[in-house]
């Protein structure tokens, strides 16, 4: 994508602004990345729409195509250029979800390429269709943050309209998934890569949670009920409830999105808090039946992120407890190392802590620690000057994905969020 002259301004702007609050060498970092995600991610199509690619993957996720456009969300509003390309965005997640809700990843055409050919899937414009609640919950908070930030309601079109029915139609279907038809079968010897009893999971009980089969690191949940996803949905439904009353009038569509929040998190406190050290903390993943995984995971929605991305839903002190937990030897994926020192996934190799983690880390934390975060991330780069997927926490020079695009929008946002400390006086 070529940029306008006005998205270049904000971008400088934005990098000025953390060259006066943290240095140089981080601001060089933010433009180049703000920059990056927008000329080498993004194409505009002739009707508008905009397809995202992750970076080294040629697949548009519904879940990373959001989080990658989170930085810019700051300077919509004054740069109608830019929030012509975010409402591009928009439209086509649109799209996606509308041609198949269960799908986490697209083609940029009905091209035929899969991920893995094998998959039960092979519709040609789907890339992969592993059921991540993350991928409708995303682009429903986008679009709700975009609106709100720019005024813009043609975001909101009938295709749109159907869709968020489709969404909670969708999310309450699966609180009952015995009943489902979805299915996903992978002929691969890693068990995270398929789901159990022939593609529907390991049985769960009704509980008013609504399922999942991937985590959003796209790897098979252990047991269908992943709260952090299920308070991420609680979050967006918050969303989809007052676009659905305030743009369409719509007050069917929003009392049912009510309810089925209201649901959603009376199963969650039923479910999926639980007593560990004498707290209450918040497990990852349920089954409505005993069955209970404490960890966390590097990739959001995560319960570490549960302050960024489910601000309204949550229980202040039960995350309280639970980022201590997360950020500590419980979780089998938390890592220390010489180099650093956080969460990584199941999806990398052991020992390798994640970028957006400690970013995470940083946005949800102290503005002390977002400080520290930043030179941590800056040192571990391995002197490529972009984040990665994951690095050695001993050995940074031993890193995944050599450009991650996710990472590096939250490292741009967790340098903006240290300027917003700078400008309202946290950081003193």
């Amino acid at each position: 994508m070529i940029l306008h002259p006005q998205v270049r301004s904000a971008i400088r702007q934005a990098a000025d602004a953390v060259r006066s609050t943290v240095g140089d060498d981080v601001a060089a970092r933010v433009e180049e990345s703000l920059t990056r995600t927008l000329t080498d991610t993004i194409t505009v199509d002739e009707d508008g729409t905009a397809f995202v690619i992750t970076g080294d993957i040629p697949a548009m996720w519904l879940r990373d195509s959001t989080t990658q456009m989170l930085p810019y969300l700051r300077f919509a509003r004054g740069c109608e250029p830019l929030a012509e390309v975010l409402a591009g965005i928009v439209r086509r997640q649109f799209r996606l979800i509308e041609h198949d809700p269960y799908a986490n990843a697209f083609n940029a055409r009905p091209s035929g390429a899969h991920f893995d050919d094998g998959d039960l899937c092979d519709d040609p414009l789907v890339w992969e269709q592993k059921y991540e609640v993350d991928s409708l919950a995303y682009p429903v908070q986008f679009a709700h943050r975009l609106w709100r930030a720019t005024g813009r309601t043609d975001l909101f079109d009938e295709r749109a309209h159907r869709v968020l029915r489709t969404i909670v139609d969708q999310l309450r279907a699966e609180t009952d998934h015995e009943h489902s038809s979805y299915r996903f079968v992978r002929d691969s010897p890693l068990p995270t890569e398929t789901l159990a009893r022939d593609g529907r999971g390991t049985p769960v009980a009704v509980t008013g949670m609504t399922w999942v089969g991937f985590r959003p690191s796209d790897d098979a949940c252990t047991y269908g009920f992943n709260v952090p996803e299920n308070l991420h949905a609680a979050q967006a439904l918050l969303a989809l409830s007052d676009v659905a009353r305030s743009v369409y009038g719509d007050e069917g569509l929003a009392d049912d999105a009510d309810d089925l929040r209201t649901t959603i998190l009376a199963g969650v406190a039923a479910h999926g808090v639980v007593e560990h050290d004498g707290e209450r903390v918040y497990a990852y993943e349920v089954d409505g039946q005993g069955g209970v995984v404490l960890m966390d995971d590097a990739n959001m929605p995560s319960l570490l992120s549960l302050p960024f991305d489910a601000p309204d839903v949550i229980d202040r002190d039960v995350t309280a407890a639970t980022r201590r937990m997360v950020l500590g030897p419980t979780n089998p994926y938390w890592f220390r190392g010489t180099a650093a020192q956080g969460i990584g996934s199941a999806h990398t190799e052991p020992e390798h802590v994640w970028p957006i983690a400690l970013c995470v880390e940083g946005i949800t934390g102290t503005p002390e620690r977002r400080r520290e975060l930043l030179d941590v991330l800056v040192a571990t780069d391995a002197g490529t000057g972009r984040m990665h997927e994951s690095f050695h926490v001993d050995d940074p020079t031993s890193f995944s994905r050599p450009w991650f695009s996710w990472a590096d929008a939250m490292f741009c946002e967790l340098a903006l969020t240290v300027v917003d400390d700078e400008r309202t006086g946290a950081a003193g």
